[in-house]
């Protein structure tokens, strides 16, 4: 009875410690894919912010051509 107990309880030790092992392994795992995932954003971010930045110009080239545009037509109607 108590060599049998004794069996199990390594047995179980055993498998604890391989799952332990396992867990630290997939945990490793998880941090690079998540680390990955991070630079990945990092990037999404920095293109955003980029296009945003040429949208902002294109806005305001936008905005001057029609400024622009808008002096000519009045000064031709006083004319």
């Amino acid at each position: 009875m108590k060599t049998t107990l004794l069996k199990a309880s390594v047995v179980a030790a055993t498998l604890v410690l391989a799952a332990g092992c396992a867990s630290n392994g997939d945990l490793e795992k998880v941090r690079e894919e998540a680390a990955a995932a991070q630079q990945t954003a990092d990037e999404a971010k920095s293109a955003a912010a980029a296009a945003q930045a040429t949208a902002d110009e294109a806005k305001q080239l936008a905005t001057d051509a029609n400024t622009k545009i808008d002096r000519a037509f009045r000064k031709s109607m006083y004319k």
